[in-house]
């Protein structure tokens, strides 16, 4: 694997029905599901929803809150009725307590570790920001576990082609001191959606590899 955005597959997944099926506060609540899932996750505010919205055109499916660390919940929303969206809270939001805090890593590390139809998790990168020490940190614990991810860049319309791309080669510089094999990425915007057709096409390839089984997206060691 290369530091090249990732070539997904040729046919991306067609979108016919994406329904919010609930809320779960821990792994032991989570719908007993033999769906595949592919989970998304990042920062507070960097745009889980919206990319959930522009992945499968449905505008309000997931909520968008202004006020960062509002979702710390896990929502399952299952898209045509076949794999589920998997929107995990968002790490590094300032207005909750240690305790509360602890609670949230702790629930969200047992649905990466031990969700068996977990087939793999895009981790969401503002491409506006300099390299962040809690995405660092997040994706250290990701290798460590040896769980399966692609990096998707948020937010790519906010600044020019040449901006965000030194963003990205510096964010991607300081994965090298976590994982020797550079991850796989795609560049996405809600506003003008871009990265659709390169999301659901990792996500296409996935659920033909795996038969549905849990054949990982991508596995950076």
């Amino acid at each position: 694997m290369t530091d090249d955005k990732f070539s997904p597959s040729a046919i991306a997944v067609k979108i016919a029905s994406a329904l919010f099926q609930g809320s779960s506060p821990d792994l032991a609540s989570c719908p007993k599901s033999s769906l595949p899932e592919f989970a998304l996750i990042g920062r507070s505010n960097v745009g889980k929803s919206s990319l959930i919205n522009m992945l499968t055109r449905s505008e309000g499916l997931a909520k968008v809150s202004q006020v960062p660390g509002k979702t710390q919940l896990i929502n399952f929303f299952t898209i045509n009725n076949a794999w589920n969206l998997v929107d995990l809270p968002g790490y590094g939001y300032a207005k909750v307590g240690k305790s509360e805090r602890s609670s949230f890593s702790a629930f969200v590390s047992d649905y990466l570790e031990h969700r068996s139809n977990l087939l793999g998790t895009f981790v969401l990168i503002d491409s506006r920001l300099s390299p962040q020490s809690l995405d660092l940190e997040f994706l250290n614990w990701m290798v460590e576990s040896g769980l399966a991810f692609i990096l998707a860049f948020t937010k790519t319309d906010t600044l020019s082609k040449k901006a965000v791309q030194k963003n990205i080669e510096t964010f991607l510089t300081c994965m090298r001191e976590i994982t020797e094999e550079a991850p796989a990425y795609v560049l996405s915007s809600s506003i003008e959606g871009h990265g659709r057709s390169e999301i659901l096409g990792l996500i296409e390839s996935a659920l033909l590899e795996s038969g549905g089984g849990s054949q990982k997206v991508s596995s950076p060691r």
